[in-house]
């Protein structure tokens, strides 16, 4: 283990949520493909899909390997099958399943004592492997799975606290120390930053864990945001690298299609109905694995979409025990109608591969970074509807520093149902982003920024460098650490 030429084992720890488990296991990748050995910790029930997920580099050669940990869930009083955050629905479900998240600490020693890594690269919510990983001699990386830009303005608005200091929840402030003259209001923070709770608590450990951490890992690429990159390394100065985007490891259709869950449609018969319209003539709505709407919410999109008389894919979450054709949010008669024009998927949608694909012109997001990243990768204009977590400051990067956006007009932080949007606002949106000069010029910026992304994780680009001076300085602490001992 002492020479400097001796591979690189990095331990990939990512929360059970899709969300940020889907990034962490396409960095796990990116690192075996750059020669070091790769290896990802998942809880027993998702064990089959992350081998899926990784069974094509392991086929290449690529040393990726999977490890399971157990969540007690038992000990909290949780189901066994409630092994995934989208699983606990309610907030005291939540709280239980982060009790047990707490008690997998023991768990993690004993794997790195085992495995013996170089390095951890865990998720935010996981502050106690700061500890774990010093007192078992290595560094830890941060992953907070999202934006330099939202980062740095949420930093900022935690540590000067503008949302104090203004007379009502709708009045706008400026975001203090942070670059672009960036307004919020408090209607759109969140939660625990609004007013203290225990969640406030918990996320000023997870800062101060992070201040003591060897640094933080990047899903973004430094073209895309470098005022913000600069200002997050050096004004907040956090070390940082920024070495995405992650989803671009994946090259081929098959791995594209089987990122995360298991898709509710045919990839091919997806590819089909696409391969069968204009280029930039479709919209692809969808808000991720948390964001959740009301049926009258649903129905206002349905007719929205009708209205605008554009051709649309809509991915829509599958309601336990509805029979397909039944769902009350349905408008009478609507599949039928909208037959060629539309296509509904009920449940996961093999997103990046729609993305791609010539004929999606726009896309309708809750902001969540992977699917904002998506889009910015694959060169689509974006219509930005953020619920929840940092959605609001990411819509604030696609519209107003990006210009690759257009909002839908939602001005309240919500939790995971959404801020209620009618069927007007929908059709007027869903035209913008598809049609006119405006959609144009955003379909424009947007392509020059998939340049750039592809750009950076080609040989010599910026993304690629970073990935090679953070892998450099992890083999030059591990001979320091050997030296010492």
């Amino acid at each position: 283990m002492g020479s400097e030429s001796h591979q690189l084992h990095i331990l990939f720890f990512p929360f059970m949520a899709r969300g940020h488990m889907i990034p962490m296991i396409d960095m796990a990748k990116m690192f075996a493909m750059r020669g070091c050995k790769s290896t990802l910790i998942a809880m027993s029930n998702d064990e089959p899909t992350f081998l899926k997920s990784v069974a094509k580099p392991k086929d290449l050669g690529f040393e990726i390997d999977v490890v399971t940990v157990t969540l007690p869930l038992k000990e909290v009083g949780l189901p066994e099958d409630c092994d995934n955050i989208n699983k606990a629905t309610m907030m005291d479900m939540r709280k239980q399943f982060m009790s047990a998240v707490m008690m997998l600490d023991r768990q993690l020693e004993l794997l790195i004592e085992k495995l013996a890594p170089d390095c951890l690269i865990s998720d935010m919510f996981y502050p106690w492997t700061t500890e774990i990983a010093a007192k078992c001699g290595i560094p830890r990386l941060v992953f907070h799975g999202t934006s330099a830009f939202s980062m740095a303005g949420t930093e900022c608005v935690r540590l000067y606290e503008p949302h104090k200091k203004v007379s009502c929840d709708s009045e706008p402030f400026d975001i203090p120390n942070f670059p672009g003259e960036i307004t919020l209001s408090r209607m759109q923070l969140p939660d625990f930053v609004r007013e203290e709770t225990e969640f406030t608590k918990f996320y000023n450990v997870m800062k101060e864990s992070e201040n003591r951490s060897f640094g933080v890992i990047m899903n973004s690429f430094y073209e895309l945001e470098p005022v913000y990159a600069e200002h997050y390394r050096t004004f907040l100065g956090r070390r940082s690298w920024f070495v995405g985007p992650f989803s671009l490891c994946n090259k081929e259709i098959e791995d594209k299609a089987h990122r995360g869950n298991q898709a509710s449609i045919d990839q091919h018969e997806c590819l089909q109905w696409l391969d069968s319209k204009q280029p930039n003539s479709v919209i692809y709505i969808c808000f991720g694995s948390m964001a959740d709407f009301n049926a009258a919410q649903l129905h206002e999109i349905a007719v929205g979409l009708e209205e605008s008389g554009q051709q649309f894919i809509w991915v829509v979450k599958k309601a336990p025990n509805v029979e397909e054709g039944k769902e009350e949010w349905l408008p009478d008669g609507y599949e039928s109608r909208i037959r060629n024009k539309g296509l509904i998927i009920r449940g996961w949608a093999p997103q990046v591969l729609i993305l791609d694909h010539e004929a999606i012109g726009g896309f309708v997001t809750h902001c969540g970074w992977n699917s904002t990243l998506e889009a910015v990768t694959a060169g689509v204009p974006m219509v930005t509807w953020p619920v929840a977590a940092e959605q609001f400051y990411n819509e604030k990067l696609v519209t107003q520093v990006l210009k690759i956006g257009v909002n839908i007009g939602v001005k309240q932080w919500v939790s995971m149902f959404g801020d209620s949007v009618k069927s007007e606002r929908v059709e007027e949106a869903v035209k913008r982003v598809l049609v006119g000069e405006e959609a144009e010029e955003m379909r424009r910026r947007a392509k020059a920024l998939a340049e750039m992304a592809r750009g950076a994780v080609e040989e010599g680009g910026s993304s690629w460098s970073d990935l090679g001076a953070l892998i450099k300085e992890l083999r030059l602490h591990r001979l320091a650490h050997n030296k010492k001992i």
